[in-house]
């Protein structure tokens, strides 16, 4: 038989866990509630993100150049997650380990330089 009481302390975690987030996040809008004045009106419910009202539906096409750029930055971002690891195991892959980085940022410096030649980072 499975002794399961090992995991007594994993799932009084859990539940302490859970018992916090939603503590967090109900037991505030409970106290609003109760003690606000909940009156929303026109200036309360504009837009706060970007500032103007929504000029098109949310489904519109949109530029090619904005992938590009999202795109762009997540390559650079996970260079980025490459480099730290590498730096750090340096030591211990060598030269063999050096010359694979050096690849791949080489590839790397190849795209930009492909999407810097492209326009692609340019803005209009």
């Amino acid at each position: 038989m499975v002794d399961l009481s090992q995991y007594l302390p994993i799932l009084l975690f859990l539940a302490i866990a859970l018992g916090l987030s939603v503590l967090f996040v109900f037991l505030p809008m409970g106290v609003s509630r109760l003690t606000g004045i909940h009156n929303p009106d026109a200036n309360k419910l504009t837009e706060y993100e970007c500032g103007f009202p929504a000029f098109e539906d949310a489904r519109s096409r949109f530029d090619v150049r904005f992938y590009l750029v999202a795109i762009s930055f997540i390559i650079f971002d996970l260079e980025a997650a490459f480099l730290f690891p590498w730096a750090v195991s340096l030591d211990s892959t060598g030269w063999t380990g050096w010359i694979g980085m050096m690849v791949f940022l080489g590839i790397l410096a190849i795209g930009l330089a492909y999407e810097w030649k492209k326009g692609a980072l340019d803005w209009e």
